[in-house]
Parts: C-alpha cells; sequence; structure tokens
C-alpha cells in the first residue's frame, strides 16, 4: 500500500498524466467498469491491488432531500437503523455473525443526498456478501413492534444530538435558510416528525417500497475481485429486483433577496458559534463558474488564509474558522463557521468575514495562490485512495450526486481551467449579503 501511494504521489508531483476509464485520461488514477442490469441497478467495479481486501457499497440515491411530504421527515435515516433488522431468510442475529465471522466491516450513514451502506472484507467473502446485501435490499422484513422500537431509539438519538452546539444551530440554520426546499430539514428530520413516527408503520414500508428500487441504487465494488465473477453474482442475486423508483416531488426554492438571521440561545455551555452560509449551486462539474465557486471556502478562510492567520493564529480571537464549499444535488448552502472566545466579538469577526470577501471581490487573486489551492485539492484526492473503502468512500458522494464516477474527471478538469477572473466572478455571484443566512448561537454563562 505504501508503494501505491508512493506511486501516486510521483506521478503527481512529475505531472505526467493519470490513466482512467479506458477511452479518456484524467484525475481519477484506476481503470473501472461500469453495467447496468435491466431492471436499472448500476454496477461499476475498481478493481485494485490490496492484498486480497475489497469493498462493497451500496448507495440509495435517497437521503433527506426526498422526504417531501409534510409531517414525514426523518424516514432516510431510519432505514440506515431498520435495514440492519434483517430478513425471513437472514433474521438480525444471523446476519451479525454471519458478519462476524467473515471478519468484514459493515456500517452505513444517511445524508442530505443519500444513503449509503458499505462494508470491507476479504476478497474471498464476496459471493457471501452478495447475498447479504441483494437479500436484505429486496426482502427487508419487519413487524410493527420492532418498527416502533427503532422509531423510539431514532428518538432517542435526535434528543442526544441536541447536547451538541452545532446541531442545534444547524436545524435552527436550515428552517431559517430554505421556506420551501427539502434542505429546510436536517438529516435526522423535524422533532415533531420524529416523534410521531412511530405512529406511521405503513408509510414506512411505502417509504421503502418507492425509494429502495434498483433504478435508485448503484452499488460500487473496489479492491482485489474479478469483474466477470463479480459481475455473473451481481445478475443473478439481484437479477429478479424489480424497478419502480417513483421520483420524489420537490418543491424547488425561491431566490433569496434578502439576508437573514438567526440567533440561538443554547440551554448549556459552550464558546458562541457563527455560521455565515450563502446559498450555493447544484453541482455542476463542467461550469467554471460553479467549480471557481465551490473552491471559495480553503481559498478564502483555509488555513492559509489571511483570515485564519489573524484570528486564530496571531490574535487567537478564534477557536477555528473554517468554511463547507461542498457539492449538493440541489442549490444548497456554502457555509464559512467559526467558534468565537468571547461573545463580544462576534460582530467584529462577521466584519472581518466581509472584509475577506470584499478583498477577493476587489482584488484577482494571484495565480500562485490558485495554483497553490489546485495542486493542494488533487493531492489531498489522490492521497485518499489509498484503500478500497478510501475509493469507494471517496467516491460515494459523487455517485449519489449523479448516478456515476465520470463527474470526477470532468471535475479536475475544469478546476484545471480556473482562472483568477473566475474566482473574482464567483465570489461577486455568489458571496452576497442578500444570499445568505447568518446563525449565532450563545450559550448559557
Amino acid at each position: 500500500m505504501r508503494l501505491l501511494l508512493f506511486s501516486l504521489t510521483v506521478l503527481l508531483l512529475c505531472g505526467a498524466p493519470l490513466m482512467a476509464e479506458a477511452g479518456g485520461n484524467g484525475a481519477f488514477p484506476y481503470e473501472y467498469r461500469v453495467e447496468t442490469l435491466d431492471n436499472g441497478l448500476t454496477v461499476i467495479m475498481i478493481p485494485m491491488e490490496s492484498g486480497g481486501l475489497m469493498s462493497y457499497y451500496s448507495v440509495v440515491r435517497t437521503g433527506a432531500r426526498d422526504e417531501y411530504e409534510q409531517g414525514k421527515t426523518g424516514f432516510a435515516h431510519f432505514f440506515e437503523h431498520m435495514m440492519f433488522r434483517g430478513t425471513k431468510n437472514y433474521p438480525a442475529k444471523v446476519y451479525d455473525r454471519m458478519v462476524t465471522e467473515m471478519g468484514a466491516d459493515a456500517n452505513a450513514y444517511t445524508t442530505d443526498d443519500y444513503t449509503c451502506y458499505h462494508m470491507s472484507f476479504a476478497s474471498e467473502d464476496l459471493e457471501t456478501v452478495i447475498k447479504l446485501e441483494s437479500d436484505r435490499f429486496q426482502h427487508l422484513d419487519y413487524e410493527e413492534a420492532a418498527f416502533q422500537t427503532e422509531a423510539g431509539a431514532v428518538y432517542g438519538e435526535y434528543r442526544k444530538n441536541r447536547s451538541n452546539p452545532w446541531a442545534v444551530l444547524f436545524e435552527d440554520l436550515m428552517k431559517t435558510a430554505f421556506t420551501r426546499h427539502t434542505y429546510g430539514h436536517t438529516t435526522i428530520g423535524f422533532e415533531a416528525d420524529i416523534e410521531a413516527m412511530p405512529t406511521m408503520y405503513q408509510y414506512s414500508r411505502d417509504f421503502f417500497s418507492r425509494y429502495y428500487r434498483p433504478d435508485n441504487v448503484v452499488l460500487m465494488l473496489a479492491g482485489d475481485f474479478n469483474s466477470e465473477n463479480a459481475m455473473k453474482l451481481i445478475r443473478s442475486y439481484y437479477g429478479e429486483w424489480k424497478a419502480g423508483y417513483a421520483k420524489p416531488d420537490i418543491t424547488p426554492e425561491p431566490e433569496q433577496k434578502r439576508e437573514r438571521s438567526v440567533n440561538i440561545r443554547y440551554d448549556g455551555k459552550t464558546l458562541p458559534l457563527m455560521v455565515v452560509s450563502y446559498k450555493s449551486p447544484a453541482l455542476d462539474a463542467g461550469n467554471r463558474l460553479v467549480v471557481a465557486g465551490s473552491m471559495l471556502g480553503e481559498l478564502l478562510f483555509g488555513e492559509s488564509s489571511d483570515i485564519y492567520k489573524k484570528l486564530v493564529l496571531k490574535e487567537q480571537k478564534l477557536q477555528f474558522i473554517g468554511a463547507d464549499f461542498g457539492f449538493n444535488r440541489d442549490p444548497k448552502l456554502w457555509s464559512i463557521y467559526a467558534m468565537i472566545k468571547n461573545e463580544s466579538d462576534i460582530e467584529m469577526v462577521r466584519q472581518e468575514i466581509d472584509k475577506t470577501i470584499a478583498a477577493f471581490r476587489d482584488t484577482p487573486v494571484t495565480e500562485k495562490q490558485l495554483t497553490d489551492i489546485k495542486k493542494r485539492l488533487k493531492y489531498s484526492f489522490l492521497m485518499d485512495l489509498d484503500t478500497p473503502d478510501a475509493v469507494a468512500g471517496g467516491l460515494a458522494r459523487f455517485v449519489a450526486l449523479t448516478g456515476g464516477i465520470d463527474v470526477v474527471n470532468t471535475l479536475y478538469a475544469t478546476y484545471d481551467q480556473i482562472t483568477p477572473d473566475d474566482i473574482r466572478q464567483a465570489v461577486s455571484t455568489y458571496l452576497t449579503p442578500e444570499k445568505r443566512t447568518i446563525a449565532t448561537l450563545k450559550g448559557r454563562k
């Protein structure tokens, strides 16, 4: 594995082109193969040397975003729990025992845009894994009593999360920033909906039937395996799964035309928190303005930025400052977040954020700054591709948002084309006061 990392690093530093999918070069260094079954199930296979290990990802392209019906938020996350309840063929205890006997690492997570189930294991157990995973996706089985027990556990998770001031802040931030779109609730859902969840057993069955369909799922295999053998097994175990994905009826968010803010009083001790969030575009990897915008977080507020050096390192006014300018399926938020040491500095920090944005709007970024960030983006991407789990995990969001991984090569090719003027235009287009929501949280003294 160290040899692989070394090779990737040398290739990057030498500026040599890295081979991607047959038919073209790109940033993604492994060859891959994509197949789609007649029922719409997409399979992405990424063979790589990994010492007999591999990872198996089942990406359901449904997350909190897809919960569009009033009073029924939280079900995408709920199924992250229920999917470990087992089937008639493999009840939960049997599933757990088989995973343990394989020495496999199985887990799942839910986001705003997708739900992901993943397992890492020895390649010799591939058929057993396909058998288990295909069975629970097609034949998940649970009684109403088990449903109510798990719904209660989810409500407990929600209440536990409320002890985290960041969770409290983001819940209010999203409700304030979005008035129509489903991004207005966080992944775990609104509290009233979660509390009422135990009464919605039949709805849970409908939700599963609507979204857990082969034409809404992408399998991703990475590691030591034979693609031909893997496809034979997948056709055999998933071939009878019936298509029938129903697209959610999501209301677009109207254009935001004035600044919004929310002040939160947290019933616990914490340093003051501030998040400044700007409405961001959906992922469009070939769009230079969108891609330039995604670079602003690291460029303006990363650890090498002037504001970080001033407020965190030199003056020590902040515990930290950072930014999340990631990608989503629909227009969402690009956010700058800070933990402030004294309440009296909250307004000063907001003004410093404004000054930083104004400076990049008025004065073009230097070629050196831009080249450095392009190198960091590509270097960190490549260095994170060192294991099958890291490869599949790093690609999961792109797969969920677009249905494939070609977008990765498009995105990094666009990064290479970005100019200082693209950066200036992105600042002027996206980081404007009327498109932002400011959330501040103060704790109990």
